[in-house]
């Protein structure tokens, strides 16, 4: 009987990630398969879930909801700072992603989602948060 994914496989898929209106995000066609352990947290919750059962040469497709995949947006996460407050090398412009340094050291990514001559926006929310996500996915290898 041809093996299954389980816990703590290491597992190597092709996907395409696409948004509900059929926008595909990201891909692994043109490039490596994804590769990572099962249960290890190393990928979503949707995705990890997911792929277990699946056989080598199996294709499916998972649809995640955002809860199981980037969780919901967040607006407590979205600030607007005055724009003196940014310090960049470049004019700050929407889309632009950058990382923040916090007190304690950590990091964040942030992205510029609106510029006024007065402020700019930022959000701290993952560009994926509160979209349900489909991959497509394709079991290359298990081991």
């Amino acid at each position: 009987m041809p093996e299954k994914v389980g816990q703590g496989d290491t597992v190597h898929v092709h996907y395409t990630g696409r948004l509900e209106d059929g926008e595909i995000f990201d891909s692994s066609d043109d490039g490596e398969p994804l590769q990572f352990q099962v249960g290890e947290g190393e990928v979503i919750k949707g995705f990890d879930d997911g792929v277990r059962g699946m056989q080598i040469g199996e294709r499916k497709t998972l649809e995640i909801e955002a809860e199981d995949a980037y969780g919901e947006r967040v607006e407590a996460l979205v600030q607007q700072v005055p724009r003196g407050g940014i310090n960049l090398d470049v004019e700050p412009q929407a889309g632009m992603q950058l990382t923040l340094q916090l007190p304690d050291g950590n990091e964040i990514p942030v992205a510029i989602t609106e510029v006024t001559p007065d402020q700019v926006t930022l959000d701290a929310n993952h560009p994926l948060a509160g979209q349900k996500l489909i991959f497509d996915v394709t079991l290359i290898a298990l081991n």
